[in-house]
């Protein structure tokens, strides 16, 4: 029993080493970019194509008005600009997003008010069915919560000069993101993404994915790659994959920004992370195949296949997580086995890649910070990243199996101030029973601290030391959040 639980924590930890690497890899990819002088900005078109403008909304009350006012401020031909807003709310949004539209029709702007009589396929829905109302030669998308510089039009259409350019992703930026601790720690991680991970990709040749918003497409890009499909909560990634194995190419800007909203509840957090995760297994699940089976470049094919199954990384942390209590007293009853632990422990060093991807992102994103600043802000991060890890795995676990779910929106709260007045804004759904898990794995590893503290066996207890801190941040918000919106 003990050899199997020693093998199975080894291969969690082989699998997390794996990740780190790609991660290192795509973080040298994207050093080694940003010290090429930035290539010039492609010439503006002779004449400016139709462009649609999406909003896919439900019921966004707090923000509808204000991406409604952003979309109406692009500096853009008017003669060349159709907005759409896809409304499929059920409360006061709609009242509010028609009196929007009513104020700029006035203004001579087109923007249509598109109500379907339901909600079937959700965003992916709604964006098909919103492109059957248009004739729009690309498609820019933006969330409710994304609020655009009037520019971003006219920085992003000249680069579809190229003919196999099949979409312009920019970066998100944060309008919230020094609200609080929970704000700050996911720009930390977003900020990896779109700074390193994202440059990475594009500079090495590999897949990247339209991030779901802030983006613009080549319609023709759309309907070639078959379309909007709702069946994955990820319908972003998974046209993504398919328009890229039908060859058509990315482009990525990461000067560009697209401003918008951090979640600033944990309720709000967990829908968040529960679309992205079950939505990128259940990509996994349909793609990886296919990858495997394609002529793409081998280099390639390793990428995609960790960028697929990124999101299963958590079912190896909580493994190892859980396992990793039970071998403070294995390595008490098995003394012998003390070289196969310190060898054990080399694997540890799959952190060291994950300080080098996120240090860099962190010097890009905060230049003037002094370079200890990193070190608690890292820490966190890696600990409310452990901490969620038992949500996470569950959604990708269920994502992996084909389970269906409905598509659970991210509330926005519009950013009101003073800080923690938005709590009153959205009921979050109670205390459930990953709640209680989390709470319990919390005392749990706090129970493998001291017993490694207690037997002198030290090698565990920083990974023990962030669980408790992990498990705890992520159960005391749920707790608390939970309170104030009571």
């Amino acid at each position: 029993m003990e050899i199997a639980l020693l093998v199975l924590y080894g291969l969690c930890l082989v699998f997390i080493l794996g990740f780190s690497l790609s991660q290192f890899h795509l973080t040298r990819l994207a050093r080694r970019a940003y010290r090429r002088p930035p290539a010039p900005a492609p010439a503006a078109p002779a004449h400016w194509p139709l462009v649609t403008v999406q909003l896919p909304i439900y019921n966004e009350r707090y923000v509808v008005e204000r991406v409604i006012d952003a979309m109406a401020a692009l500096d853009y031909p008017t003669d060349r600009l159709h907005i759409q807003v896809l409304d499929d709310s059920t409360d006061e949004t709609v009242a509010l997003a028609a009196a929007r539209i009513a104020h700029h029709r006035q203004r001579g702007l087109r923007l249509d008010h598109v109500r379907r009589p339901s909600r079937e396929g959700y965003k992916a829905g709604a964006l098909a069915h919103g492109l059957l109302h248009t004739n729009g030669e690309f498609i820019a998308i933006f969330d409710a919560d994304f609020v655009p510089a009037p520019d971003f039009l006219r920085r992003t259409i000249p680069h579809f000069s190229a003919p196999d350019v099949g979409v312009v992703q920019t970066r998100w930026t944060h309008l919230n993101q020094p609200d609080s601790l929970l704000t700050e720690l996911q720009a930390f991680g977003l900020n990896a993404h779109f700074l390193v991970e994202q440059v990475g990709r594009t500079a090495g040749g590999h897949f990247i994915n339209f991030n779901g918003t802030g983006g613009v497409w080549r319609r023709t890009c759309i309907e070639q790659a078959g379309g909007w499909h709702a069946d994955t909560l990820t319908e972003d990634l998974d046209l993504s994959y398919r328009a890229q194995l039908r060859g058509w190419r990315f482009v990525y800007l990461p000067l560009v920004a697209a401003p918008a909203e951090l979640p600033a509840a944990m309720d709000a957090l967990r829908s968040q992370q529960f679309r992205w995760n079950k939505g990128g297994a259940e990509t996994a699940r349909k793609h990886l195949g296919r990858v495997l089976r394609s002529g793409l470049a081998l280099s390639t094919k390793v990428h995609a296949t960790f960028h697929l199954l990124n999101s299963t990384v958590f079912i190896a942390i909580l493994l190892m997580a859980v396992l990793s209590v039970p071998l403070v007293f294995v390595r008490e009853r098995l003394p012998g086995f003390k070289l196969v632990f310190q060898l054990a422990s080399v694997f540890l060093l799959a952190l060291a890649p994950l300080i080098y991807y996120y240090f860099t992102a962190w010097r890009l994103a905060e230049p003037a910070r002094p370079w200890p600043a990193f070190v608690p802000k890292f820490l966190l991060f890696l600990a409310m990243s452990m901490g969620l890890s038992l949500h996470n795995a569950l959604a990708v676990a269920a994502g992996l199996a084909g389970r269906k779910s409905a598509f659970i929106r991210t509330p926005k709260m519009g950013l009101v101030r003073p800080a923690g007045r938005w709590q009153r804004r959205y009921r979050t759904q109670g205390l459930d029973v990953r709640t209680v898990l989390e709470g319990v794995l919390t005392l749990y590893f706090l129970f493998g601290l001291g017993a490694g503290i207690h037997f002198g066996n030290l090698g565990l207890l920083p990974l023990h030391l962030l669980l408790t801190v992990g498990f705890g941040l992520v159960f005391y918000y749920s707790v608390r959040h939970n309170r104030l919106a009571a």
